[in-house]
This record gives C-alpha cells, sequence and structure tokens, in this order.
C-alpha cells in the first residue's frame, strides 16, 4: 500500500477534465503545472475511512441480492466479447443482442453464479444509444439476479434508470432497489482518468447507482512487467477512483474492480489463463480486502479457445486462487474463452459446476464436537449412518455434469463428453419458460418508451 499512496503523492494522474481537477482541489487534491493530480497520503487514508466497506446489491426479485465486502466471494460474468462459439464446437460467429439474452437466461439457471455483467456485445446493434439501452433491457429481462453494464455516454445513464424505473412500476424504484451496477473503465493506465469514464462516474451516482470501477493495466504493457509494479500502479488507480468517488458522493457504494492483466511477454499479446495472471489478482483482491474495500478481481479467462484441458486447467487454478485469496466478486470468470474474445452459454453451465466445488473449498472444513464422533469411529461401514445421511447436502455438493460413473456405465450410456451434456443443459434451460420478474406491464411501458429489439416470445426460438 505505502507503494501505491507514494504513487499518487510524487506521480500523481494525469487526464482530469477541467470540473473534475475543480473538483478534486476543492477536497484538498493538488493540481500540477503539468495538470496532473496529485494525492497527499494523509487525503488518501481520510478518505479510505469514509468509503463503503461494504455494498448490497439487491437483485430485481429480494430474495436474489448480495453483500459485496468482507472476503465473501461471489462469482459472475463479465467482459466485452466479440464473438459466440456456438453449441456445434465449431463454429464461431459475430455476437448478436439474442445471444446476450441467451446468456443471460443461461446465468438465471446457474446455482453457482450470483450476478451477471454484460458478457459480449450485441454487434447487431450500431448506434450506441440503442446499444445501452438494449443491453440493459436484454440482462434485466433474462434474470432477476443483480446485473451490471457499461455505457458508452454518460448522456445514456438517466435513460437507462428511467427504464428501470419503468420495469420495477413506480417512480424512482431504481433508487429504491439498485439492482444494476455501472461497471466504469475511470482510470487509462498508466495513470491517466479517463474522461469519459469519470462523467459516467457522475451520472451514475447522481442516478443512485452502486459502482465498480475499473482498473485494467496490462504488465510488460500498461503496467510494470514486474508483479509487484503492476500492482503497486493498479492500486494507485483504484485509490485515484476512491478519490474521485469521495469528491462526488462520500460513501457513495462503490466496488473496485482491480485487474492485474498479464503479457506474453514473448509476443505482448494478454494472457488470461497465466500463471501470473492467478497469483496477480489473488493479490489484487488481498490488497483490497486489507484496506477493507469491496473487491471484484479477474480469473477463468483461459487463452483456449475451446471448452478443452487447456481451458479447464488455467479456469480451475485462476478462478480457485482468486477465490481462496477472499475476492469478493470474481468477474469475466465464467463462460468465456479465448482470452475473453469468445462467449459460449455451454462454457458457461461448465463453469457454473466447476464453481461449485470451488466455493465448497472456500467454505472449508466445518469442526464441531458433534462432527468428530469418537463412539463411532472405527467400528464398520459408515455409509448407513444417520450422520452420513444428514451430512449429504450440507457438507457435499455432487456436479450436474461432471461425470463420476465408472468407465462401463459410462460407455454404455453413449461415451457421452461434457460438452455434450453442457449443450444439453442448454438446450434444456432455453425450453422453459422465461422469468416471469418482468411484469407485461412493465414491458409494454418500456417498449412504449424505448427502441427494444427483441422480441417478446417467452421461450427460444
Amino acid at each position: 500500500m505505502s507503494r501505491a499512496l507514494a504513487i499518487l503523492e510524487r506521480t500523481g494522474v494525469a487526464g482530469a477534465p477541467a470540473w473534475l481537477r475543480e473538483r478534486l482541489e476543492e477536497k484538498g487534491a493538488r493540481v500540477r503545472e503539468d495538470g496532473r493530480v496529485v494525492f497527499a497520503r494523509g487525503r488518501v487514508e481520510a478518505a479510505l475511512v469514509r468509503a463503503a466497506c461494504t455494498v448490497a446489491l439487491p437483485g430485481f426479485r429480494e430474495d436474489r441480492g448480495i453483500q459485496i465486502g468482507g472476503g465473501h466471494v461471489h462469482v459472475g460474468t463479465g467482459g466485452a466479447a466479440v464473438h459466440v462459439l456456438d453449441g456445434d464446437g465449431n463454429t464461431y460467429r459475430p455476437s448478436r443482442l439474442h445471444d446476450l439474452h441467451r446468456m443471460m437466461r443461461v446465468l438465471e439457471a446457474c446455482p453457482n453464479i450470483h450476478y451477471g455483467v454484460r458478457p459480449l456485445v450485441a454487434r447487431d446493434v450500431d448506434d450506441t444509444f440503442e446499444l445501452d439501452v438494449n443491453t440493459a433491457y436484454a440482462c434485466l429481462r433474462a434474470t432477476a439476479k443483480p446485473i451490471g453494464v457499461g455505457f458508452d455516454d454518460a448522456a445514456h445513464v438517466a435513460p437507462v434508470v428511467a427504464l428501470f424505473d419503468l420495469a420495477t412500476g413506480r417512480s424512482e424504484g431504481f433508487r429504491h432497489r439498485p439492482f444494476c451496477m455501472a461497471i466504469i473503465v475511470h482510470v487509462v493506465p498508466p495513470l491517466r482518468f479517463a474522461e469519459e469514464g469519470v462523467a459516467i462516474m457522475r451520472a451514475a451516482i447522481a442516478a443512485g447507482m452502486p459502482l465498480q470501477i475499473c482498473s485494467a493495466g496490462q504488465a510488460g504493457a500498461t503496467s510494470p512487467a514486474p508483479l509487484a509494479g503492476a500492482l503497486a500502479q493498479g492500486l494507485a488507480e483504484c485509490l485515484a477512483g476512491m478519490m474521485v468517488v469521495d469528491a462526488l458522493s462520500p460513501g457513495h457504494p462503490c466496488i473496485y474492480a482491480f485487474m492485474p492483466f498479464v503479457s506474453d511477454l514473448r509476443t505482448g499479446a494478454m494472457s488470461g489463463g497465466s500463471g501470473e495472471a492467478a497469483v496477480a489478482n489473488a493479490a489484487a483482491a488481498q490488497l483490497l480486502h486489507h484496506l477493507g474495500l469491496p473487491s471484484t478481481v479477474s480469473a477463468g479467462m483461459t487463452d483456449s479457445k475451446v471448452a478443452d484441458a487447456q481451458a479447464g486447467y488455467e479456469k480451475g487454478y485462476t478462478v480457485a486462487l482468486a477465490a481462496q485469496a477472499g475476492a469478493d466478486m470474481i468477474n469475466l470468470s465464467v463462460g468465456m474463452l479465448g482470452s475473453i474474445t469468445v462467449a459460449s452459454c455451454e462454457a458457461l453451465v461448465i463453469d457454473d459446476d466447476m464453481c461449485g466445488a470451488i466455493l465448497r473449498s472456500v467454505r472449508g472444513v466445518e469442526v464441531r464436537d458433534e462432527l468428530i464422533d469418537l463412539e463411532m469411529i472405527g467400528e464398520g461401514h459408515y455409509l448407513g449412518e444417520a450422520q452420513t445421511l444428514a451430512r449429504m447436502r450440507t457438507e457435499y455438493v455432487y456436479p450436474q455434469l461432471g461425470d463420476r460413473r465408472g468407465v462401463g456405465e459410462w460407455i454404455e450410456a453413449g461415451r457421452t463428453s461434457i460438452w455434450d451434456r453442457a449443450r444439453d443443459r442448454v438446450a434444456e434451460i432455453l425450453a422453459t419458460d422465461a422469468p416471469d420478474h418482468l411484469t407485461p406491464a412493465a414491458d409494454r411501458a418500456i417498449r412504449e418508451r424505448f427502441p427494444i429489439r427483441l422480441g417478446k416470445g417467452a421461450r427460444e426460438p
């Protein structure tokens, strides 16, 4: 932390627009002659005291909400994939709005995925306003879990919130139950405020939206190659975002997405599935936890283009390490392939299975006197014991797609792969009625006001 504070005090952050420079100066920051804003250590430490240490993310339905902060691990989607891998496992095509809705429908049915940040870009919607509106609508309609969307322009925030108000059926309904985060890149590494990003922060705060603000330097490219240096710069960029929040609305609910990406230094390309990415993001989670700030990190960003053994091991160790480090939220972690350029519904349900086991590992071993019965240990077989039956569902988790049958039984059943089973599971989910949390009256009101491109059908065509 001390190096990050020194970076803010000595180097500062460039690129602040005039309105932000004035606001930060009013709050005690100093603007140098070169325009960089520097923050005294004491000012940052005081802002840390005022910052929200937990953030409530209600779902559209009250029972789907989650509490972020304190090292309680949650897993979700995220990203901006531009391709979709179809269920045949071979066909890659440009991502569409319909694909976004399908993927969020599948997410709604995944028990180990807790929230849904937009995972892909609807490339069939060219107008940026329509893209932001339709992205928000597709996510909202598909799941009652907490969601997160980005914005192309600060002017789009208020209309999207108006859409959310219509969905709730009451004036300022979203402000009373803010079920959607504003996903904002507030800084362009190294150490430069994103002008549009901080403008969106201001608009989202005014609208009552929880924030998830992102620093995503790439070690060896936009942040130092040594992981320690990349982490110091990234933490400084997160704290700079905190200073913006503190200047605009002290204590506003904000989650810090500290995502230290990693380069393959042989080529300069981003490597999402590397061991370096795993340890860097776990360290990022621990740094934010040490400061008492709600955290998001990235994991599961396999470099593999298909759901193969490489995807499995890269997703497994990156997500597990982030979870064991106590990341409050793990973004970009499920349903993604090809270094987060490809989205897949089948990969999503496979990853949901994986996350069930990882979340079980986070729970650890429960130790109580009644769970270590000295009288029964060492006698006979335990399968028929009452204690065994009682703990079947509380102590153990069972995969939906992972195959635990014997080899002979598996061969007789048709030698299905996990991708085969995932494809069947996706088809099963999409064949059922869509969630009904958005009432017909609310849907009609939204369609009368906004250019919604998704059809009204309740089932997958």
